[in-house]
């Protein structure tokens, strides 16, 4: 009779750590399942921030408090959704008026400046004649104005694929210097050109290239004081690092390439009295002059930016004493 008693008890101590055991691996597996379930959580919301990923969060645990906080996780993300919906539509909107009002305006200005022109030719008195060509000169501008709102339209809103070939950019470089000799000699500034004594061939458009130098040269003629710059620097099979450039903007828009990069640097001497911020000079609304003495809008360089951008290149820009220094990366 005793014996069936201890046999009772050591059978009902075994089923409790049988039942205890089963009850713990079920924790386990209810808790391994639970941070399964947050680790794909964390991870789906990474991926929709990263890359514009657009696909429901779900659970596979039958949880309470986690449903619904995914529930409201999914309903938020919707709600983001429909705001960057609408916030891409509205840009795009804008886009498109400030392309339509600069190519409505085209037309007249072109017509106001031509008929501005005519009346040189007519007798008038002196002070007639300082009002017409003032007149002339913010045609002129205005025109200018015009000119780079519909081009900076027009890049973005090309998504097009840029076809990219290979130019040698010392003779590209040169034959642009010449083609613009009237003016930098109108300017007073004497070009230095420092190549390397073979030839050396990038990856790029050929067209947007030519646009970027313009824009480039324009803002050199307007800062410049006696000279200006432009060297090649050949690099093989480096990485692009913040230490050696010292521009983070340089590492988000010009990666390594295996085969190698080649730099392009614009340099010239300033004034001394300009205040330049390098950080924001590439900003869509950036103007080093303040007063807006200069002609344009002064989105050249941003423009330049973008068609770097658009070619997986890049450009930053430092002052350096009394010198302001751009770098172009291009890969070869």
């Amino acid at each position: 009779m005793g014996g069936n008693k201890v046999y009772r008890q050591a059978w009902r101590m075994m089923a409790g750590i049988i039942i205890l055991s089963i009850l713990c691996i079920f924790l386990l597996v209810r808790m391994h399942i639970y941070k399964t379930n947050i680790r794909n959580i964390k991870e789906e919301l990474k991926r929709t921030l990263e890359d514009d990923y657009n696909r429901q969060l779900r659970v596979t645990l039958f949880d309470r408090e986690l449903t619904e906080l995914v529930k409201q996780l999914n309903k938020n993300l919707d709600h983001q959704k429909k705001l960057k919906q609408q916030a891409e539509r509205s840009k795009n909107e804008l886009k498109q008026s400030v392309s339509d009002i600069a190519h409505d305006i085209r037309t007249p200005l072109t017509v106001i400046k031509g008929n501005l022109q005519l009346m040189e030719k007519e007798e008038m008195s002196v002070k007639a004649r300082d009002y017409l060509g003032i007149s002339i000169n913010n045609a002129d501008v205005l025109k200018k104005m015009t000119d780079e709102f519909f081009e900076l339209s027009v890049i973005e809103s090309d998504s097009r694929p840029v076809e990219l070939k290979k130019i040698d950019i010392i003779d590209f470089i040169s034959e642009f210097i010449i083609e613009n000799e009237a003016l930098i000699r109108g300017k007073e500034l004497e070009p230095e050109i420092v190549f390397p004594d073979k030839p050396v061939y990038v990856m790029a458009d050929r067209e947007m290239l030519l646009r970027v130098f313009g824009n480039l040269l324009n803002n050199i003629v307007k800062y410049a004081k006696d000279s200006f710059t432009v060297k090649i620097v050949e690099r093989e099979k480096e990485a692009l690092t913040a230490k050696d450039h010292g521009k983070a903007d340089m590492l988000e828009s010009a990666k390594e390439h295996e085969a190698g990069f080649i730099r392009v640097i614009f340099e010239n001497a300033l004034h001394g009295n300009e205040d330049i911020d390098t950080a924001r000079i590439f900003e869509r609304t950036y103007r080093a002059d303040k007063a807006r003495k200069s002609e344009g809008a002064g989105l050249g360089l941003y423009i330049a930016k973008l068609l770097l951008e658009k070619q997986g290149a890049g450009i930053s820009a430092k002052v350096m004493e009394d010198r302001l220094v751009f770098e172009i990366v291009l890969s070869k």
